[in-house]
């Protein structure tokens, strides 16, 4: 029998025009951007829609934005009737997944998230982080860099274990360039600077996450009625304690994302549906394990292209 899981993407998939044609033919749909204007008390879906780009990419918009189109997109599946087995995010993704799952309303999430970003773009001034993408170098190789680099005054660790021969680092500008010189020197083959506006899942992040513990403790969260797997630990997330503990730790601690899709093909998946713009975590997915069946949502062709290839009838 088929295992599916819905993988929600997270910063750097944002893209003007997501959801567009979803907004533009289905009331249901345009209610989801309709009702995070309204929570955030600003015109986000204009953003969405029409840009510019440069502020949609700030992480306090880009975050809410990227929420909203998963969270709708899913819907569409699911009205489809195609329901996920398990779901999971890639860091901003997973409240994405929260909200798909029944644990959190997607009023409270558009909001947390807004102000995760806000509190991000707080923690560390523009400029002062980075974060770059080393390739061709195991983990274990590359933490040493890392430690090393940091015992020497400049702070910076992996923080997202994507797949094999990807991961991202992340800390002090001068830590970054340091360690993707370093780990050229220990065996990568390439290491690219990330365009990004902070030093995402690093310890610079904890001023961050104590910000976040407010807003969260604030909140409802529910047992999930589908589980949910972690990007801290790569298990199965399904008490509300778990969860809360999650949105927390995941602001500071990396992202295991390669164990994350390990951990589903485990549980028996073959098909990951992947629930907003872009094909980033389907391209990772396919990494992992090339058998695997991954599809990429974003409009109404490729919902369409779902439906027919997993047999199922349109019923909403």
């Amino acid at each position: 029998m088929t295992k599916i899981a819905f993988i929600f993407p997270g910063q750097g998939s944002q893209q003007v025009g997501m959801g567009q044609e979803f907004i533009q033919n289905s009331k249901e749909s345009k209610a989801f951007y309709d009702k995070a204007d309204e929570v955030l008390e600003f015109s986000l879906s204009d953003l969405m829609l029409n840009g510019p780009a440069e502020e949609l990419t700030l992480t306090y918009n880009a975050q809410p934005a990227l929420l909203t189109t998963g969270v709708m997109v899913a819907q569409k599946l699911m009205e489809a009737g195609i329901k996920p087995d398990y779901t999971a995010g890639h860091s901003l993704g997973e409240y994405s997944a929260f909200v798909t799952s029944g644990a959190l309303s997607f009023e409270d999430a558009v909001s947390t998230v807004h102000k995760r970003g806000l509190f991000m773009n707080e923690a560390v001034p523009a400029g002062e982080g980075a974060m770059a993408a080393i390739l061709g170098l195991d983990a274990d190789s590359l933490k040493a860099v890392c430690d090393q680099i940091t015992a020497e005054g400049n702070v910076v660790q992996l923080a997202n274990l994507n797949c094999p021969g990807q991961i991202v680092i992340s800390g002090t500008k001068e830590g970054v360039e340091k360690a993707s010189a370093a780990a050229k020197e220990a065996g990568a083959k390439r290491a690219i600077p990330l365009v990004v506006s902070g030093p995402f899942h690093s310890e610079l992040m904890r001023e961050a996450a104590g910000k976040l513990q407010e807003v969260i403790d604030g909140i409802e969260i529910k047992a999930p009625h589908t589980p949910i797997i972690s990007n801290v630990g790569a298990d199965l997330l399904q008490e509300p304690s778990a969860i809360r503990s999650e949105m927390i730790e995941q602001v500071y601690s990396p992202v295991l994302w390669e164990d994350d899709v390990r951990k589903l093909l485990e549980l028996g998946v073959t098909t990951f549906i992947e629930c907003g713009p872009g094909k980033v975590l389907s391209g990772l997915v396919k990494k992992v394990d090339r058998s695997v069946k991954t599809y990429c949502v974003y409009d109404e062709a490729s919902l369409q292209e779902v439906i027919e290839a997993i047999g199922v009838n349109q019923v909403g």
